[in-house]
């Protein structure tokens, strides 16, 4: 097993009140229905446990689920880590969902995510496996950023596109 990593980072000004945004972001229901190749999300408290679809890349498959340790600060971030730590389980993402307030009555969104994952594939696999981590991480995005104007009443085709932060 080697361990593989991608980080995505990006931001857009979605033309939605903050607190819409937070309601959607802060549901693992409602996350989990926006979110590509995510299956269903349970929530005990502040650890979350995500099931991911199926994925299959490089000759591989893997149904990854891992439990993250959410923190929030009501209306303008949140935190989240793996609980247990990486190591102990064998995927699990890091990251921040930030949000303040945007031109014209919308909310700037700013999303920092780097998911690792052990694989049964070799090191030498590295540079190819994260390329298409990274690849799937950006088409999740944009998907995600699509879904999140759809559940918020807005019409998806005029989605910013994020920029990279």
């Amino acid at each position: 097993m080697a361990s593989f990593s991608s980080r995505n980072r990006s931001t857009a000004v979605v033309p939605a009140p903050r607190d819409a945004i937070w309601k959607v972001l802060s549901d693992p229901g409602a996350l989990a229905d926006l979110t590509p190749l995510v299956k269903a999300i349970s929530a005990d408290g502040d650890l979350w446990c995500w099931q991911l679809n199926g994925i299959s890349a490089l000759g591989v498959s893997v149904a990854p689920a891992f439990t993250e340790r959410m923190a929030f600060v009501d209306g303008e971030r949140i935190d989240f880590e793996p609980d247990p730590p990486f190591g102990e389980q064998r995927a699990g993402a890091t990251g921040t969902y930030l949000l303040s307030d945007g031109p014209d009555g919308g909310t700037q969104l700013a999303i920092d995510i780097t998911i690792t994952a052990e694989l049964p594939l070799p090191r030498a696999a590295k540079r190819a496996v994260e390329k298409v981590m990274a690849t799937t991480m950006e088409k999740t995005g944009n998907r995600f950023a699509r879904n999140l104007y759809e559940r918020l009443g807005l019409d998806p085709k005029f989605v910013a596109s994020p920029e990279p932060a």
